[in-house]
């Protein structure tokens, strides 16, 4: 079978070139911040070697240009804006590679209240009393929605409570 390469998307000439890893991963930094695990997945994808790339990322730690602390902060922010829960929060950061230890100071670091982000995603979710017709099977729609956006099940339990002691 013969391999096609789309135009405009070839890999690099040298894939060992350390000066067009280092441009290209300044590159993708300058968009927005990467872990390191997650920085070197892409430049590998993009056909470079993946020992010039190590060297490459870990030079740039060095220089302070790529930082896992500074990317799980930032990560874990914008999780918390979006609405999502501790499990998944924790998950996704796992899944790009931070460190356990890295995790565990960032959620110390930042105090959040879950139990009310729970009940606030909710209520923006379901501003609507359960109708009594359909009620567990809303109920267990309504807190399928929580466990899936990472609240642990005693904040699901929380966030449901609150809503059928406050009705809007």
């Amino acid at each position: 079978m013969v391999e096609r390469r789309r135009k405009g998307k070839r890999g690099p000439d040298d894939p060992t070139d350390q000066r067009a890893i280092e441009h290209r991963a300044v590159q993708l930094l300058s968009r927005r911040e990467h872990s390191a695990h997650e920085l070197s997945h892409k430049l590998e994808q993009k056909g470079f070697e993946r020992d010039a790339v190590r060297a490459v990322v870990a030079r740039l730690e060095t220089r302070k240009w790529q930082s896992d602390a500074r990317f799980a902060d930032v990560f874990f922010r914008q999780r918390v804006q979006q609405g999502y829960g501790p499990l998944r929060i924790r998950a996704e950061l796992q899944h790009k590679g931070v460190d356990e230890d890295e995790i565990q100071r960032v959620f110390e670091a930042e105090d959040v209240d879950w139990f009310a982000l729970a009940r606030e995603r909710f209520q923006r979710r379901f501003p609507h009393p359960v109708d009594a017709a359909d009620r567990r099977k809303e109920q267990a729609r309504r807190m399928r929605y929580l466990a899936q956006r990472g609240f642990t099940g005693e904040q699901v339990r929380s966030a449901l409570d609150s809503s059928l002691e406050d009705p809007i």
